[in-house]
């Protein structure tokens, strides 16, 4: 297992495997046999960056068995996703924003995110674990009352791409069994969710070789498998974290 992290240091871009709180620096390409520098950075003086730089962030809507049940919305045929815009993009320890054109309830939501590492088009379920670079975290920010606001068109992607509102990282986690994974949630200190990977309706597999059926996914896409029961609102102020076993926490400030 291995945890990649985008950074900068005195001025630069750079990337790495994390272990403990020292960066071992990398060159080449994060997804196509990078050779470790031999230089060395405390994380301390890194200041973290979102882990890639995806082409576009699909987003799976009722994909937990839990949480439809708990909606009374059908098992979907097939994955219902979104996608978030590349301005919605923010890495751990930033600032999330409150809109300043929209002043309604803000909500977080705690999911696994699939890193892409290598191009897929049309991929087999069983050649997509070669196509999966490792997992991450995310925080899914949305507002909650533009979606249905208007009867005649449902505005998913502006509800989910404000600036700020596609948080994810802080490490990319490779080696790991995506279908073992427990997501927690936790805002201003008090736990909101808690609920296991194994109770998705689409599992990771499945779903890079159905969307990959759509659209050509690229390496450090990012695939937010969805979230499940606990979801709930953040007032300014509020601090956000989700942390994945094996991954890392995710904390951000929302204000």
């Amino acid at each position: 297992m291995a945890h990649w992290l985008r950074f900068a240091h005195r001025g630069e871009t750079k990337f790495g495997t994390l272990s403990g709180a020292t960066i071992s620096v990398h060159a080449g390409n994060m997804f196509d046999n990078p050779q470790a520098t031999g230089e060395t950075v405390a994380l301390a003086e890194a200041r973290i960056l979102t882990p890639t730089v995806p082409t576009k962030m699909p987003a799976l809507w009722n994909n937990y068995r839990a949480l439809a049940e708990k909606l009374g919305n059908a098992i979907p045929p097939e994955p219902l996703y979104f996608l978030k815009a590349g301005n919605s993009f923010l890495a751990d320890g930033e600032i999330i924003r409150a809109p300043k054109s929209y002043p309604g309830k803000v909500v977080y939501e705690g999911e696994l995110g699939i890193v892409i590492g290598l191009r897929c088009t049309a991929v087999s379920e069983g050649d997509a674990p070669a196509h999966i670079f490792g997992y991450t975290c995310i925080n899914d920010v949305t507002a909650a009352e533009i979606i249905n606001r208007d009867p005649t068109f449902a505005q998913w992607t502006r509800a989910k791409s404000f600036d700020t509102f596609g948080v994810f990282g802080p490490v990319i986690a490779t080696g790991l069994d995506p279908l073992t994974l427990t997501v927690k949630t936790v805002l201003n200190g008090q736990e909101r969710q808690n609920y296991p990977t194994s109770d998705l309706i689409f599992p990771p597999y499945r779903l890079v070789s159905l969307i990959s059926q759509d659209m050509t996914l690229e390496p450090g896409d990012v695939i937010c498998v969805g979230t499940s029961i606990g979801v709930g609102s953040m007032k300014p102020g509020s601090t956000v974290s989700v942390t994945i076993d094996g991954i890392g926490t995710l904390t951000n400030r929302y204000q």
